[in-house]
């Protein structure tokens, strides 16, 4: 039997050793790792994946994409398409900073909750990648979606992006500090923090001031934590009257989603693996029926 083989390629000094042990979690037989790897040095690594087996054999080698930056992750991972033809192809799967799994966690963990069409859903630190992708998945769901910056600007760059792609109108908010945040979220119905690890993006005050929040959910585990009042272990916590979740309790999601997806590209040799099909396995494993 050929063994199975991931290729992890990162356009970093140095791969992730996250995405390294969760590759070894997920059951491959042996994980080659590529750092500091550029578009032009993209194509003879992908040829050498699909030119040492068989076509019946490609579906045991399969890709995976990572790196702190999602622009260059995204350039890298495209320039691997354009070097397939024929049934010489290999699967892959791109996400980078985890931020494709961790917001696919995010999400369906709100939808354990409720149906997302028509809640008011405010995203705080909305323009970072994973504050994108759940802005994205929450008004492809037909949310109101409020995106919030700390640059009115930026943000209203983002609900244009978003809106072409989803067919949707999204609102852009500034919330740069605590208060506007608190200020953004007063009718909400759900709020996910999207922010950088340590930065606090609402304070102590906010519970007690929001009565209409059903579900709020931080993916923050860095101290200080993104929204104050959650711990990072909150999974499904109710605090008052608000379900809540922390960054280990959506992170145990996205585990479960980061190892399905990898065992998912062995199945066959053409599936590519990007937000939305990443979504579509983990909505499977949640609601298996």
């Amino acid at each position: 039997m050929k063994k199975k083989i991931l290729l992890q390629i990162d356009h970093d000094d140095h791969a992730s050793t996250f995405d390294s042990i969760v590759a070894f979690d997920s059951d491959i037989d042996h994980l080659l790792t590529y750092s500091g790897v550029t578009p032009i040095q993209v194509e003879p690594i992908v040829h050498g994946s699909i030119f040492t087996r068989g076509p019946k054999d490609l579906h045991n080698t399969a890709i995976f994409f990572g790196g702190s930056d999602v622009e260059k992750t995204a350039e890298l991972f495209e320039q691997a398409k354009k070097c397939f033809f024929g049934p010489l192809q290999v699967s892959m799967m791109v996400d980078p900073n985890g931020s494709n799994t961790t917001a696919v966690a995010a999400v369906l963990c709100a939808q354990k909750h409720v149906e997302l069409e028509g809640q008011k859903v405010v995203v705080l630190a909305a323009t970072g990648p994973v504050g994108q992708r759940i802005s994205t998945l929450t008004a492809s769901a037909r949310a109101q979606v409020t995106v919030c910056s700390r640059s009115l600007e930026r943000a209203a760059k983002v609900c244009d992006k978003i809106g072409k792609k989803t067919g949707t109108t999204l609102t852009p908010a500034e919330a740069g500090v605590p208060l506007q945040a608190a200020q953004q979220i007063e009718s909400a119905d759900i709020v996910f923090a999207a922010g950088a690890a340590g930065i606090e993006l609402l304070d102590e005050n906010w519970m007690s001031k929001n009565t209409n929040i059903k579900l709020a959910l931080d993916i923050n585990a860095v101290p200080p934590v993104g929204i104050a009042g959650i711990e990072v272990t909150d999974n499904a916590k109710t605090r008052g009257s608000i379900t809540c979740y922390g960054a280990i309790g959506i992170g145990q999601l996205k585990m479960t989603i980061h190892k399905a997806c990898i065992a998912r590209l062995f199945q066959t040799n053409d599936i590519h693996l990007d937000t939305d099909e990443i979504f579509k396995i983990g909505l499977e494993l949640i609601q298996p029926n």
